[in-house]
């Protein structure tokens, strides 16, 4: 006689205890998967959180990059490709008469963003204030709209 587990909305299934540590195994995967701050089992990826938006004549990247030095933040674009990357470094050293603590952190970060067709890449400026940077984009001037005003003629009763 086999053993059976009986599972919720399954009835009776057979015990298959390998396929069960498989799933074990798959669960505790997607858990620290998705608390990537838990321990030091999974290195840490940090992606600056960006806002695209249209103002006047022209388009709007803000990039968040706090603790970071200008230098450190490289823009660029390649046809219709606006790219940010950059570098954080981060050192903290602490001696005391009873401890001693030292902790380093680094990391890469890369953003491209797909430009609009009437964006003009020759006509970009780039500011880094207080670790916000913003990526100013000019439209071209082509592709402005123009404003035409419409008249009507009137007809005379005669050439009904």
């Amino acid at each position: 006689m086999s053993m059976e587990r009986w599972r919720p909305g399954r009835g009776l299934t057979p015990w298959r205890p390998l396929e069960e540590m498989d799933e074990l195994r798959r669960r505790f995967e997607d858990l620290w998967s998705s608390w990537p701050t838990l321990g030091r089992f999974k290195t840490m990826e940090w992606v600056p959180a960006i806002d695209v938006y249209e103002k006047d004549n022209k388009y709007m990247v803000k990039a968040e990059v706090p603790g970071m030095k200008e230098e450190d933040v490289d823009v660029s674009v390649v046809g219709d490709r606006l790219t940010i990357k950059g570098e954080k470094k981060a050192e903290s050293e602490v001696k005391e008469e009873n401890y001693y603590r030292s902790e380093r952190s680094y990391g890469s970060f890369f953003r491209s963003i797909d430009l609009p067709s009437d964006a003009d890449p020759s006509k970009i400026e780039a500011n880094y204030d207080d670790g916000v940077l913003e990526v100013a984009i000019a439209k071209t001037a082509a592709v402005k709209p123009k404003k035409v005003k419409v008249s009507a003629k009137k007809q005379s009763k005669s050439t009904k």
